[in-house]
C-alpha cells in the first residue's frame, strides 16, 4: 500500500488517499476515478508532500562526506529504518479493512461501468435487487445518492475480473 496527498484544482482541498501501488494511482487517475471527497472535483493531482520529518528522540545523526575534500562534512538527520508499533498498527488496520471489503464483495456481482444503470433499475423495481459493485463517476454517484439510491464508495480499488487474468 502507498499513501499520497492529493489536491483538487477547483477548491485546492488537500486530502490523503491509499493505493495498492503508484501504478494503481496512475490507472485510477487516467480512468477519471479520483475525486475530491469534499467537493467532488475530479481534477485531482498529487499534492506536494514534505519530505522532512521533525526530529524525534529515536533518530540519529550521520556525518555525510561532502563531494569535495576541502569542504567540511554535512550533518544529515535520518529516520529509523525499522517499522514502529504505530506503523504495524496502521498496516493491521488497513489489512483488516481490506479483508472486510473482500468479505462484503464475496456475494456481490461486478457490473463495471453499468453500475449506475443497474443500481437505478434495482431501486425502481425494474430489476431484482442484489449486491453489485462497479465503476461510476463522482458526479453520477452524487446523483444516485440524491435520488435516494443507497451507494457507498469502496475504500480500496477493485480489480475487474477480466483484468485479473
Amino acid at each position: 500500500m502507498i499513501v499520497f496527498d492529493l489536491k483538487c484544482e477547483g477548491q485546492g482541498h488537500v486530502f490523503e488517499a491509499w493505493f495498492g501501488s503508484s501504478a494503481d494511482y496512475a490507472d485510477q487517475k487516467e480512468r477519471g476515478l479520483l475525486a475530491c471527497p469534499l467537493c467532488g472535483d475530479t481534477r485531482v493531482g498529487k499534492a506536494l508532500m514534505a519530505p522532512a520529518v521533525a526530529a524525534k528522540g529515536n533518530q540519529r545523526r550521520e556525518i555525510v562526506p561532502s563531494q569535495q575534500q576541502q569542504q567540511p562534512a554535512a550533518e544529515v538527520e535520518t529516520a529509523p529504518v525499522a517499522a514502529g508499533p504505530d506503523e504495524a498498527k496502521m498496516r493491521a488496520l488497513v489489512e483488516a479493512l481490506a479483508d472486510a471489503q473482500k468479505k462484503v464483495l464475496e456475494g456481490s456481482t461486478w457490473v463495471g461501468r453499468g453500475f449506475a444503470e443497474q443500481a437505478r433499475a434495482m431501486h425502481y423495481g425494474e430489476q431484482d435487487k442484489g449486491s453489485i459493485h462497479g465503476e461510476v463517476a463522482p458526479a453520477e454517484a452524487k446523483a444516485l445518492a440524491e435520488e435516494g439510491i443507497n451507494v457507498a464508495q469502496l475504500p480500496f480499488p477493485v480489480i475487474p475480473p477480466e483484468a485479473k487474468n
